[in-house]
């Protein structure tokens, strides 16, 4: 996304995201939950769409949280397919919905989502897209190389030139780790 760097700021929707979390490094499992939804969601949509659509997301999916979203059921499924706020695609509720489950199963060998995903780190791209695709529901590769970008496991969030990007340097990224 290197044109986001030129857009993004100053943006009336994009600035936030683009400044302050576009690239960071997250650990908490419930944000690395949100930006998986968001990401599936994206696909064939715009990011832009995605943001302002955030909130209803997080209110639709119980602040993004993972037990609650594992537990959901055909009810919560049906309210989900039908609420305006998100986007009511069933494949992608499907998937959240099935992602969640399998977070849940993850913590038994990793602790959590965070600790799955720090187990794995550095991968290339093309073997995380493989990884990811083996693990979870809808995750193509651009998916999956948005997430990690936005979260700081893979590079690119942000040109060299872009002052948000000597902020991320000192956050030391793990992708800036190896």
């Amino acid at each position: 996304m290197s044109g986001y760097c030129d857009y993004a700021p100053g943006n009336p929707i994009h600035a936030h995201y683009h400044d302050r979390e576009y690239g960071f490094p997250v650990d908490d499992d419930s944000v690395l939950f949100e930006r998986l939804i968001l990401e599936i969601n994206q696909a064939g949509l715009s990011w832009e769409l995605m943001l302002k659509k955030r909130e209803g997301f997080r209110a639709a999916y119980d602040g993004f949280d993972i037990d609650k979203v594992a537990r959901y059921g055909e009810r919560q499924r049906s309210r989900l397919l039908n609420d305006a706020g998100i986007i009511r695609n069933r494949l992608k509720v499907d998937a959240a919905i099935e992602n969640a489950r399998r977070i849940v199963a993850l913590r038994e060998d990793y602790g959590s989502f965070s600790g799955w995903i720090a187990a794995h780190h550095p991968l290339e791209k093309a073997e995380w897209v493989k990884l990811f695709r083996k693990t979870f529901k809808f995750t193509g590769g651009e998916i999956v190389g948005e997430f990690l970008m936005s979260t700081g496991y893979l590079p690119g969030a942000h040109r060299e030139d872009c002052p948000v990007f000597k902020t991320l340097a000192r956050l030391s990224p793990p992708w800036m780790r190896g």
